[in-house]
């Protein structure tokens, strides 16, 4: 290794151990209610435009969720762009207006927001 190689190693590491996060990935669990898998399948195939840009602006970069269907599990997984806001999401309408649509399908909290339980992540590769 020459000391200029060297030397451009040593500032690419630096770099790397002092940038901020560009993004975190958050989990968690919903929960359907039973006999709903299929309306629900086609509620989110047809996603209102200006729940996506929400999403978008919020921060979120990529998010899917996924059903077991024996059970009616839902397992989401967010990507969220450093400085995201969707911490203000419940506060915007068309969050509230899914929220109701969505409410006759799945577990819900008393303002009809879908409980959802955290999950921890437990390993990584890349």
């Amino acid at each position: 290794m020459t000391i200029n190689t060297f030397i451009l190693a040593m500032m690419v590491l630096s770099f790397a151990s002092t940038r901020p996060l560009l993004m975190e990935e958050v989990a968690f669990l919903m929960r359907l209610k039973p006999g709903t898998a299929q309306e629900y399948e086609r509620r989110h195939a047809e996603l209102w435009p200006e729940l996506a840009a929400a999403l978008s602006t919020a921060g979120i970069h990529d998010y899917s969720i996924y059903l077991e269907p024996g059970t009616g599990w839902l397992f989401g997984v967010q990507k969220r762009h450093a400085g995201h806001t969707t911490n203000q999401l419940p506060t915007l309408p068309i969050m509230r207006k899914w929220w109701q649509y969505m409410a006759d399908l799945m577990e819900t909290n008393p303002d009809d927001s879908p409980v959802v339980q955290p999950l921890q992540r437990v390993f990584h590769h890349d």
